[in-house]
């Protein structure tokens, strides 16, 4: 195994583990600082550590010519893909914002197979969307009249957004190869998506709703260190150094640590509906990680 996979493995696992505990620092925080601005707040000051931290070590600033590139990135990703999850998680419990996220690999297949003009599903990844459909239609079990509650319906729609955003960004980081450091490329987009994310903030009059009390101020630090420096830039190393259907299965962890938590510290509803909506998903996901990899293993053998 070459350093960098080994480093990439380091990388996924991180993702695995860290980003199943920000969906509670996300649910403490924004219920202190208004969601565009904790967002916002939390991206310019982990960009701005980030980037100067590489700046010492060496690292160069990414050319002009992939700032474009660098930028739709980070809007995606962070912007409306982060940007929509702190929305959301104002109106749903960070156990159903984490499992309604588990769909993520489904969206980066088909926005993959889109990206390349070739079909890439087979039994298995057909088979997967199908599980991951059911599995989604269990978390509302018997409460699918929630649906008609406007603020739960705009938070599973903000979620949701969020997910084809971040499909759409991985997929976009996947396929434009830039001439930067995946470091550095990471830490411009978090500074791009927060400065935007402040912007819209300021625009939607949040500034005077802000609150900072220790419980928010510790989620945002929390956020910052683990969620942002550590969490977002193992995934960026990780995209750059794996294949994206390996990378994309931190959606395994993520949901199980969430739900946990949220039920743990927040008391969060964790019944019969969510753990089967769980199972499903999983396995769902698992399938159409193996579908990739057979795809891969046709496409090596000249069979595709």
């Amino acid at each position: 195994m070459s350093d960098s996979n080994y480093k990439g493995y380091l990388a996924w696992i991180s993702v695995c583990i860290v980003w199943g505990t920000t969906y509670l620092a996300i649910r403490i925080g924004v219920a202190h600082i208004p969601p565009m601005l904790f967002a916002g707040i939390r991206w310019i000051i982990a960009g701005i550590i980030f980037v100067s931290t590489l700046k010492l070590s060496g690292k160069k600033l990414p050319p002009l010519k992939d700032l474009k590139h660098i930028a739709i990135m980070g809007l995606l990703m962070l912007g409306f893909g982060n940007g929509l999850v702190v929305t959301g998680e104002q109106y749903i419990s960070s156990g159903l914002a984490a499992l309604l996220i588990t769909t993520v690999p489904f969206w980066i297949v088909g926005f993959d197979s889109i990206a390349v003009r070739k079909s890439v599903f087979n039994k298995y990844i057909l088979l997967g969307l199908f599980l991951g459909l059911i599995g989604v239609s269990a978390i509302f079990g018997d409460n699918w009249r929630d649906l008609f509650n406007t603020e739960y319906l705009i938070g599973v729609l903000s979620i949701l957004g969020a997910v084809i955003a971040w499909s759409l960004g991985s997929v976009y980081s996947k396929h434009k190869r830039i001439n930067a450091h995946p470091l550095m490329s990471a830490a411009v987009q978090m500074l791009v998506a927060g400065f935007a994310q402040t912007l819209l903030g300021i625009i939607l009059g949040e500034i005077s709703k802000v609150s900072f009390n220790q419980e928010g101020i510790y989620s945002l630090a929390y956020l910052i260190v683990f969620g942002s420096i550590l969490g977002y830039g193992s995934y960026i190393y990780a995209i750059e150094h794996l294949p994206l259907s390996l990378v994309s299965t931190y959606a395994y962890i993520n949901p199980i640590i969430a739900v946990f938590l949220g039920w743990l510290v927040l008391d969060e509803k964790l019944n019969l509906y969510m753990i089967l909506a769980a199972v499903l998903i999983i396995a769902g996901v698992m399938l159409v990680k193996k579908g990739s990899e057979v795809n891969i293993i046709k496409k090596m053998s000249g069979t595709q």
